[in-house]
């Protein structure tokens, strides 16, 4: 299990990587679009190699709660070998479900569990 970065939670996709590649030099790795219609964009700098998702999501996506400063972290992002059976280990520990690929909003070969405090990792 490796971590590979840190998703956060935008309201502005544009003026943030304004900021984030304008300002600080994060350079953009790779983009998409959810099935719900929210964006991401994985940004990277170039001499930690440290990662960045921003997540943005539109107003009718059930992601889409209230913002506050402050609580803008989405999700953070574990590389594992086998997402399926991590899932399964960390559910059997405790950790609460929080959203699998046969869910309706799941996402294929992607898993989510809540950390204790209820923050989303997910594995992939």
């Amino acid at each position: 299990m490796g971590l590979r970065y840190v998703g956060i939670r935008v309201t502005d996709l544009e003026r943030s990587l304004r900021f984030y590649c304008g300002l600080l030099g994060l350079k953009q790795v790779r983009a998409g679009t959810m099935h719900h219609g929210g964006r991401w964009v994985l940004l990277r700098d170039a001499r930690t190699r440290q990662r960045l998702e921003l997540n943005w999501y539109p107003p009718d996506s059930p992601y889409s709660v209230p913002y506050h400063p402050g609580e803008g972290l989405d999700h953070v992002g574990f590389h594992v070998a086998d997402p399926p059976r991590e899932f399964r280990r960390l559910v059997a520990a405790g950790a609460s479900r929080a959203l699998a690929p046969e869910d309706r909003s799941g996402v294929r070969g992607v898993y989510y569990v809540k950390d204790p405090d209820g923050n989303w990792v997910e594995l992939f």
